[in-house]
């Protein structure tokens, strides 16, 4: 007849290697995956194109509506998504600015930590207070803007721009795709993991 004491060490031995099993087979299986080249996450997760390293925007060169020069500071502390636009009011620009709002609408209860601004959309005020109210619409001043649009990557007449409260240029997102919620998804990232704005 089994000694008690020997079947009971035995079955504690095969229960705690159960448990040690249940425990690395999962980081054995990570890392045959990744360092076996089968798969590897993707580098980030953002939906849009990030600006690395990411650029402090310099605002010398624009102008209010009515030509007084841009304060920096009006555009800091909240997270901005920046159109900027070819002067010309079309389709395309009106389809970026709804998009934007509606992105901003779709955040809720954050919305208010994002401002939308406009630069160069050549839009009438009139239509910008009816279609599109809240948005800050800027020009940029004719000896300056060149350099103030360099900052920009990318095709800036379809884009949108996201710029941290700090005016850090981060990422940009394709305006004329606004069927999909990829802006969307990086704004609520960016908000969730941000304190600051």
């Amino acid at each position: 007849m089994p000694d008690p004491h020997s079947v009971a060490r035995s079955r504690g031995r095969r229960n705690l290697l159960i448990v040690g099993a249940v425990f690395l087979l999962p980081v054995i299986a990570s890392f045959a995956l990744y360092y076996g080249g089968i798969w590897k996450p993707s580098a980030s997760s953002a939906k849009g194109e990030l600006i690395l390293p990411p650029r402090t925007l310099e605002y010398s060169g624009l102008r209010h509506a009515g030509g007084e020069a841009l304060d920096a500071e009006t555009l800091q502390g909240k997270w901005a998504l920046i159109y900027i636009g070819s002067g010309a009011c079309d389709d395309a620009t009106k389809t970026a600015l709804t998009y934007g709002r509606q992105t901003r609408l779709a955040l809720g209860k954050e919305m208010d930590r994002v401002q939308r601004v406009a630069i160069g959309s050549g839009c009438e005020r009139e239509y910008l207070e009816r279609e599109q109210p809240g948005l800050l619409a800027f020009e940029t001043a004719a000896d300056q803007g060149a350099e103030f649009l360099k900052q920009f990557p990318g095709d800036q007449a379809r884009s949108l721009y996201i710029v941290d409260p700090h005016q850090n240029l981060m990422m940009r997102h394709d305006a004329t795709r606004v069927i999909n919620k990829d802006l969307l998804t990086d704004l609520k990232k960016l908000l969730k993991l941000s304190h600051i704005g």
